[in-house]
């Protein structure tokens, strides 16, 4: 069996953690999140959860990699050995999440082509919706696209074309690639749409705070949701990442870069998607209110309409986009499917490069249901329930078993401080044990209450139930299925020292 891989610099960890993290969610969700929760003034929660719920945990999540030097489920195992299944939980969530985050990356790779020639047309929404993807009534599958399978047989040879190559020239070469990149492309996409008519209209309302919002608690839940959901925290992604990090490696100062790099793109990602919407605004005579949209829609809909008003250049705006959309998909795909590959690799005692072929592969077999023609409403509903209830849950427990079951918080505290220039104290305990469990459990609270009440997008009831709830819960007694098999060697009883692992 091999041994296991180790950055070769502390900017690679850096870059590969900012890559997870820095992810579609950037771009598409986070402005339209602050928008509808106040504007200037959602950032006051957004700051707050960031400090109080987003670095303690990614803190929490470093050390425990760090310190027990193995994936999710093997560092959580030695923490308690009734926490394995945690672990393993976290890693079928991100299993599920990587089938489906690919076939958004193929769309990406596709419509960074047809920006060439501004192939949608028009009708952006009925060519999305008709011409590419074909789409069925929900519920049905019908037959594959193919259009699509070619982008998306690239987005899987390039990604486990990567984690094959290990950790060090595999991982980190690709972030060292991707990230700073990313970066280029959308400081050139941000600083043309700024100066697009109308520019500063999108921005007015994008910063515009309504302080009525501060006092709405739903407004602190977006918060919290946001950085919990943006920063891969209860992924498995960031236990698996810091447990290749050297020992004498700084836990929370990496954290503080980490989240603060994460939170500076996503506002860099909102000027840069308001000021092209308030071009918009300007161009169809409509208050920006009326354009404002999230999600896929913003990107494969709203996007190429923004191209097609765009006076001069608009097909190199539109190639730029999709391929800051790709790259910033790529980089959080690699991590996400570096949790399984991980996992699966010292559980099994296979080598890596198995591991790459046999989990990945079975991911991208799955991926292909999401390029049928009902994909778009599978995508939305299995992403719907998992990111709802299954992340959410996941981060809870994990939240929980360690801070209030294992009350392992002080001894993680003391190794966090043995290698960290900025020292834990009372704050990072009462954030961790205190206000995330908390924040959390009223999350989901508030979200099964909204389930309850009516069908999600209005989709079938029984397609809701096998494709939302069967597949966020049965992540969860899957995990519990793979700690039957006893680990190999023993190897929840090997302790820091004697695992300090190699470069690869």
């Amino acid at each position: 069996m091999e041994q296991r891989g180790s950055w070769g610099t502390r900017a690679g960890f850096l870059l590969a953690a900012m890559g997870s993290a820095i992810g579609l969610g950037n771009i598409w969700r986070f402005p339209a999140t602050a928008y509808d929760n106040g504007g200037g003034a959602f950032f006051i929660p957004y700051l707050f959860a960031l400090l109080t719920a987003g670095i303690p945990i990614l803190i929490m999540e470093y050390t425990i990699g760090h310190k027990y030097r193995g994936s999710a489920p093997k560092s959580l195992g030695r923490l308690s050995k009734g926490f394995e299944w945690i672990g393993w939980w976290q890693i079928g969530i991100s299993f599920v999440i990587s089938t489906y985050y690919a076939v958004i990356i193929a769309w990406a790779m596709m419509y960074a082509y047809y920006s060439i020639s501004g192939a949608w047309g028009s009708d952006t929404v009925a060519f999305f919706t008709g011409d590419f993807l074909n789409m069925t009534d929900p519920g049905q599958f019908g037959g594959l696209v193919y259009k699509i399978l070619i982008p998306l047989v690239i987005v899987w040879v390039i990604t486990l074309g990567f984690l094959a190559r290990g950790v060090k020239k595999g991982i980190e070469i690709a972030n060292k690639i991707f990230i700073p990149t990313l970066v280029v492309l959308f400081l050139i996409i941000v600083i043309r749409a700024v100066t697009l008519d109308g520019a500063f209209v999108g921005l007015e309302a994008f910063f515009q705070p309504d302080w009525s919002k501060i006092a709405e608690p739903g407004v602190w839940v977006a918060a919290y949701g946001q950085i919990f959901f943006s920063l891969s925290i209860a992924f498995a992604i960031m236990i698996t990442y810091s447990s290749y990090l050297s020992k004498k490696s700084d836990i929370t100062n990496n954290a503080f870069i980490t989240g603060f790099a994460n939170s500076s793109f996503e506002l860099l990602a909102g000027i840069g998607v308001f000021a092209a919407l308030g071009f918009m605004a300007s161009q169809v005579d409509q208050p920006v209110t009326e354009v404002v949209s999230g999600g896929i829609g913003l990107a494969f809909m709203v996007f190429p309409q923004i191209i097609n008003e765009m006076p001069i250049l608009s097909n190199v705006f539109g190639i730029l986009f999709f391929l800051s959309l790709v790259l910033a998909g790529l980089s959080s795909l690699i991590s996400i499917t570096e949790t399984y590959v991980a996992g699966v690799s010292e559980k099994f005692n296979v080598s890596r490069k198995v591991s790459v072929f046999v989990g990945g592969g079975i991911a991208a077999v799955i991926s292909l249901a999401y390029a049928s023609q009902g994909g778009l409403v599978l995508l939305d509903t299995v992403d719907h329930f998992i990111n709802t209830y299954g992340v959410a849950m996941a981060g809870l427990f994990e939240v929980v078993a360690i801070a209030w079951f294992a009350k392992a918080l002080k001894d993680l505290k003391a190794h966090a401080n043995s290698v960290s220039d900025i020292r834990l104290g009372g704050w990072w305990t009462f954030c961790v044990g205190g206000i995330t469990p908390v924040v959390l459990g009223y999350m989901l609270l508030q979200n099964i209450q909204t389930e309850l009440k009516e069908a999600y997008e209005g989709y079938p009831i029984e397609f809701l139930f096998y494709f939302g709830w069967v597949v966020a819960i049965g992540v969860m007694f899957i995990g519990a299925l793979f700690t039957i098999k006893p680990w190999p060697n023993n190897d929840l009883e090997v302790t820091y020292e004697e695992d300090k692992g190699v470069s690869q």
